[in-house]
């Protein structure tokens, strides 16, 4: 097994996060396989998706084959990524995916276009004072820090996110390599039916459970979530 780990692995944020929040939830738990993260900023407004390809493609091209993957949205575009370049992938670590095909109602395309409506009409500011009412603290500091970071570019990137069909299942099935997913079973924005199915189409996969109580206290306890799930996929 530990011939074949990859030695480099690129996480991407979900929508309106950051890179700050990937390398809090994943650094450790990928530095105890000795595995080095490589956590992208986002780049900026319309140009998420295809800048972060560029990005994987560089550090591929840099690297070597790439353990892969990120957070909601960020999972979305490394599985797409590797879908389209898949020598360039030995593995897939999928946090919380919130979609495969079509966004259609899925809640969190559905929240991230309220929220780029709030943005729109009240500014970065007075979106983020009415996304903490009823927020847990922790998630509203993660807001607070990650909105003002994308500035200007919020609602044009949440607005990317939103309407971004994910892999299907049909493409998710060609992916020979391990994938790793990780769902909290108390989030009604990412559904754990969702990781079960992304599981289902992907030949090599396990699911962790996790919850959002325990991301809440532990950034990491996400991270161990999806790496031992990739583990799992890995020995089986």
């Amino acid at each position: 097994m530990t011939s074949t780990i990859p030695r480099t692995a690129v996480l991407l944020p979900g929508t309106g996060s950051d890179e700050v929040f990937v390398r809090a939830v994943f650094a450790r738990p990928l530095a105890a396989l000795g595995i080095e993260l490589l956590a992208p900023a986002p780049p900026p407004g319309k140009a998420l998706a295809e800048g972060y390809f560029a990005e994987l493609d560089r550090l591929a091209a840099a690297h070597g084959p790439l353990l892969a993957g990120g957070i909601s949205f960020g999972a979305h575009l490394a599985a797409e990524w590797a879908v389209r370049a898949p020598g360039r992938c030995r593995g897939l670590l999928a946090a919380l995916p919130a979609w495969h095909g079509a966004p259609g109602p899925a809640p969190a395309a559905l929240a991230a276009t309220l929220s780029a409506d709030l943005v729109a009409r009240h500014g970065v500011e007075g979106a983020l004072a009415q996304a903490a009412t009823g927020s847990p603290p922790w998630l509203a500091a993660e807001l607070g820090r990650a909105w003002r970071r994308h500035g200007n570019d919020l609602a044009a990137s949440l607005r990317a996110a939103a309407s971004r069909p994910a892999p299907s299942l049909a493409a998710l099935g060609v992916l020979s390599f391990p994938a790793g997913i990780a769902t909290c079973v108390d989030d009604p924005v990412h559904p754990t039916k969702v990781a079960q199915e992304w599981a289902g189409a992907l030949p090599r996969a396990a699911v962790v459970e996790t919850t959002l109580t325990a991301l809440g206290t532990d950034r990491e306890s996400l991270g161990r979530a999806t790496v031992l799930a990739w583990l799992r996929a890995a020995r089986g």
